[in-house]
């Protein structure tokens, strides 16, 4: 999957030591994608829900996002926003 445009997410969490990110996709998210990046860290994916929504989360970044969207917010601790480059390499294998 392409990733078209990365901007910085509007909602601040900066003074707890992240930086949140949206990843805008090239076509909406697919059950596929999401059970693709099961591989980068702790896993829930709740498909019963209305808007099935998931999430990830490592200690160094999470990731979450609504089936049927065409963005995902990405979260990376300030230390660790090389954790990014591999995100990014993932989400581009699907």
């Amino acid at each position: 999957m392409t990733i078209v445009q990365i901007t910085r997410s509007p909602e601040p969490c900066a003074e707890a030591g992240w930086m949140a990110f949206q990843y805008y996709l090239e076509r909406p998210v697919s059950r596929d994608f999401i059970l693709g990046l099961r591989p980068l860290g702790s896993f829930v994916f709740l498909e019963g829900l209305s808007r099935p929504f998931f999430k990830i989360e490592n200690e160094h970044y999470m990731i979450k996002g609504l089936l049927g969207d065409d963005s995902v917010r990405v979260a990376v601790h300030g230390q660790h926003l090389d954790e990014q480059a591999a995100i990014q390499e993932r989400i581009q294998t699907l």
